[in-house]
């Protein structure tokens, strides 16, 4: 039986048969967990405690995968650190998975991006700064340092914020430069840049008020990032300067950290005393991000709407 043109649009419409990079359908809805400062179940019970449960949190979401803001090891720089810091909890996540606490994934879910303690735990001792541990236990994309991935509508870009990064982490520097032309040729309706150090935070130990991270202060907004995702201060916030919102997610199982009084300019919402992790739920529509406890209770939500995306003059 022939169709006519129209009553074909029409059910290619209905059946939602229009396909995105990545061969996901335009109308799902990608899923994913973002977890930061977590990775401390080698020093003390309380901390796998900590960890189990923010992971029972994310895992409960069947998310499509998961993101770090980094310090995914705060043991020692090796491979059984790794493991028991990430691997007991993450494992059927991540591939290829070469640890003793059970099956991995047929095909990678977990990115992570590097932080300090991921770098130099054993900096205070003259101990070389190396990733080779951390690149040995991921196997990351790319120089596995800062790469990029996607999936359906959603493109993100990890990035090395340490002061150590052979290439940089100054906005003028070869990673930086990476960045802004990967984002400039990146055709997803949303581009997250997720790192460690972040630029913009509130917190008590390392926030903007200490200005340790202000090399971190990137023109993402000009180079087209729809949000920036951090960890480093063991807190929840969000902020919303330069136009652009930016998230600071450091409770995934480590210590929780206070607030520095005044907050940084640009804080529309902040958590401090409470583990959890941000859900992230995108369409080529619309983009939610939300921050849940590990009684998975909803403590904050924030939702963008696309635009279409300005070519980059050159």
């Amino acid at each position: 039986m022939r169709l006519r043109r129209s009553s074909l649009l029409k059910f290619l419409l209905h059946a939602g048969a229009v396909f995105l990079g990545g061969g996901r359908l335009a109308a799902e809805t990608v899923t994913f967990g973002v977890i930061g400062d977590y990775g401390a179940a080698i020093f003390s019970p309380i901390y796998v405690s900590n960890q189990l449960a923010v992971a029972r949190l994310v895992k409960s979401w069947t998310p499509d995968f998961i993101i770090t803001v980094g310090d995914n090891n705060y043991g020692p720089n090796t491979f059984s650190s790794f493991d028991t810091n990430v691997g007991q909890f993450y494992h059927e996540y991540i591939f290829p998975y070469k640890g003793v606490f059970g099956a991995g994934a047929s095909s990678n879910r977990f990115f992570p991006t590097l932080g300090n303690h991921d770098w130099f735990y054993h900096y205070q001792f003259n101990a070389p700064n190396t990733v080779a541990p951390y690149l040995a236990f991921f196997s990351p994309p790319g120089n596995g340092r800062y790469y990029r991935h996607r999936h359906g509508p959603m493109e993100l870009f990890a990035i090395d914020s340490d002061l150590v990064e052979p290439d940089g982490n100054t906005a003028t520097s070869k990673q930086a430069q990476w960045l802004q032309k990967q984002l400039a040729a990146s055709t997803a309706p949303w581009r997250l840049v997720y790192f460690h150090e972040a630029p913009f935070s509130s917190g008590f130990a390392h926030g903007t008020w200490r200005m340790e991270t202000a090399q971190m202060n990137w023109p993402f907004k000009e180079w087209g990032a729809s949000a920036v995702l951090s960890g480093h201060d063991h807190i929840y916030e969000r902020v919303f300067t330069n136009g652009l919102n930016y998230f600071v997610c450091g409770t995934g199982g480590s210590r929780l950290d206070p607030v520095q009084e005044p907050l940084v300019a640009g804080s529309q919402f902040h958590h401090t005393n409470e583990y959890g992790a941000l859900r992230i739920d995108a369409t080529e529509t619309n983009l939610t991000i939300r921050f849940l406890n590990i009684a998975g209770k909803i403590i904050d939500t924030h939702t963008m709407t696309s635009e279409p995306k300005t070519p980059v003059k050159r």
